[in-house]
């Protein structure tokens, strides 16, 4: 059971899942600020200031940087996963959640009943980011990632 041990003590999966929670513990007090009430959905909530999907791959792609150098694979696929996560959180999903809020506002003012077609309500619209929202999740996960390098490897 060594492989459970070294689950749980991996600086490559602990420093990624570690900057997803500080950003989204930073998503949900910057939501409580500004809309003046608690809404605890939003540690597990997507969409958002900052973008805890951009926080994560770029702590894992920064920590591999640290550790392996430029030239290595590791720091290539971690890479590449980032620019894609990161692009993807800008492009496609941004766009997705533009569409959910159109639909709601149309739902809202219509006569039609969508519950047989949306049975859970309406559409998440907090599912995408804007680039001042992925810069900063990308700016927590190498600030995690360079803290984590510390801990894991120069104490």
């Amino acid at each position: 059971m060594t492989w459970v041990k070294d689950l749980f003590t991996n600086p490559f999966i602990i420093t990624p899942v570690l900057a997803w929670f500080v950003a989204q513990i930073i998503k949900t007090i910057i939501h409580a600020i500004s809309n003046k009430v608690v809404d605890l959905k939003r540690l597990v909530g997507d969409g958002g200031m900052p973008s805890c999907h951009s926080a994560t791959v770029a702590s894992l792609a920064f920590i591999c940087l640290l550790r392996f150098g430029a030239g290595s694979f590791q720091f290539a696929i971690s890479l590449i996963l980032a620019i894609i996560v990161c692009h993807d959180a800008m492009g496609v999903r941004q766009e997705a959640g533009k569409h959910a809020e159109i639909l709601n506002k149309l739902m809202d003012e219509s006569d039609t009943n969508f519950d047989k077609y949306l049975p859970r309500g309406k559409l998440n619209a907090y599912i995408g980011h804007t680039a001042a929202q992925v810069f900063a999740g990308v700016a927590i996960g190498i600030g995690w990632a360079i803290l984590m390098y510390f801990v894991f490897f120069r104490l």
